[in-house]
């Protein structure tokens, strides 16, 4: 064969391994044949060009494209090394924390659990940008400021502090270089080793607290249990709007009893309320063991009422309701929760407020009434029937319950004498069990705590449906005790 007539076709491979893909491609529009060199010289080899392969379609890269609720929280993805994604707005922000509303009405909710005896912890955990940055493509990398991120990460907690609150510092936990990650690559989640180095972290925090000194000590062991697997959130949506598949991630699974069952000694559990509860989302949830790993750490039997799915709001909003709250209140409550919360949520402190002094139960109701919802609006509490009250909206609050307890939505307008009106809107996820209850108070803004309460309607159910009824009263709000001096502190 003569080299100097041999054609070769153009060959162009792609081969993508996880996201990092190296592109092959011939040049120069083919390969011809090397021309005749010298004895025991070798000819010289074809040339390749290698580039990374963004293996996420444009639309994930068009935020108008992400257009359910649930496809919003993922703002926008970015691809990353080894199958890892980040989001923009949530896994790389650089600004943290709330308003000044939201830490005005973060204090007065840390100033009613102290007035109730319970000390309020909050877990604020560290984005992924934070932890694993170190995972993002060059580009990305230099484009995501770390050090401001972490200085705004860092004063929050610290503003945290200055409220009363207790807040394990967890600044350590960030850049991180464990070889097991602290996150999964496709999900928003920590991992199960995630989890262990945070509780060890907020165990320390929880022993700093005076009334620890008073709960019950217990040793705690955990081992591990086979592995878990993982097919992530961010992966789910990557698919959703570009129809691409990524490979399950398999980590260790991990489970925590007391040692004393574990050596099967004990005959019988101890059957008291635990002193600590865990108040949190779904990073609290059985799958990670950060419940585990607390009780691990603080040497203490911890209570977890957790709700995958409920957000910031339900998984308290449920607690504290509860017979369990209610009548054995802990000493210390941990309440875990992502940045990606918004803390001046108005409507959110108006029910958990509302609720720390159980609503209008065993108070005397004001105005009070019972009666069938028909479709569309009905007006259900009215002010001046018998003799006009004076209701000031920042004195007052209501308890609400339909007699179909899997009622999720509230939807109520009320109206005050000089004719303005509120629109509220109330929604308990299906994860969160409410019993068909809704408790808030009026609002107590300064442009509307004087403002007197004339009416409320309530929206009732779609034609056709079943007969619902709803119980509505209106009692005095609780005004809790500032709780004294402050007394949790930063260690710097």
């Amino acid at each position: 064969m003569q080299a100097a007539n041999l054609k070769r076709t153009a060959l162009t491979q792609r081969i993508v391994l996880g996201t990092l893909g190296i592109a092959i491609g011939a040049i120069a529009g083919g390969l011809q044949a090397a021309p005749a060199t010298p004895a025991g010289v070798p000819a010289a080899g074809p040339s390749f060009s290698a580039e990374p392969i963004d293996s996420l379609c444009p639309a994930a890269h068009d935020a108008s494209r992400y257009t359910t609720r649930y496809q919003q929280n993922f703002l926008t993805l970015v691809q990353a090394q080894e199958d890892w994604l980040f989001r923009t707005q949530e896994d790389l922000r650089t600004e943290f924390g709330t308003t000044a509303a939201g830490y005005r009405m973060l204090k007065e909710l840390r100033d009613a659990f102290k007035s109730k005896g319970v000390e309020l912890l909050v877990v604020y955990q560290p984005t992924r940008g934070l932890v694993n940055r170190r995972k993002l493509n060059p580009q990305d990398y230099a484009r995501f400021d770390y050090a401001k991120a972490l200085q705004s990460y860092r004063a929050t907690l610290h503003k945290f502090q200055q409220l009363g609150l207790w807040v394990p510092d967890l600044t350590p936990l960030t850049d991180e270089q464990h070889e097991q990650p602290f996150y999964f690559r496709g999900d928003q989640h920590w991992s199960p080793y995630g989890a262990q180095r945070t509780a060890r972290l907020v165990a320390k925090e929880v022993k700093r607290i005076p009334a620890f000194a008073e709960v019950p000590r217990r040793e705690f062991v955990t081992r591990k249990e086979g592995i878990m697997g993982k097919t992530g959130t961010l992966h789910n949506v990557a698919g959703q709007l570009c129809g691409s598949s990524y490979a399950t991630q398999y980590t260790d699974h991990f489970s925590t009893e007391p040692k004393d069952e574990a050596s099967g000694d004990a005959l019988f559990g101890d059957a008291s309320t635990p002193q600590i509860t865990l108040v949190g989302t779904s990073h609290s949830g059985k799958n990670y063991n950060f419940e585990g790993f607390l009780q691990q750490y603080i040497g203490a039997d911890v209570l977890n009422v957790a709700a995958p799915g409920g957000g910031l709001e339900g998984a308290m909003l449920e607690y504290l309701a509860s017979d369990e709250f209610q009548q054995s209140p802990p000493k210390v409550l941990i309440w875990e929760f992502s940045p990606l919360y918004s803390l001046d949520q108005d409507k959110v402190y108006r029910q958990m407020m509302a609720l720390l002094d159980n609503g209008c139960e065993d108070k005397p109701a004001v105005l009070a009434n019972k009666t069938r919802l028909r479709p569309g609006r009905n007006e259900v509490l009215v002010n001046g029937q018998q003799q006009l009250l004076a209701l000031r909206s920042d004195g007052y609050q209501l308890d609400i319950r339909f007699s179909d307890p899997s009622v999720k939505i509230l939807e109520a307008t009320l109206w005050y004498m000089n004719g303005r009106r509120e629109k509220l809107k109330l929604e308990k996820t299906d994860t969160v069990e409410t019993n068909g209850r809704f408790a808030f108070e009026l609002r107590d803004q300064q442009d509307w705590a004087e403002q007197n309460l004339l009416a409320l309607d309530i929206q009732g159910p779609a034609a056709g449906s079943q007969a619902l009824t709803v119980d509505a009263k209106l009692c005095k709000r609780s005004h809790f005790a500032s709780g004294g001096k402050l007394t949790a502190k930063s260690e710097g």
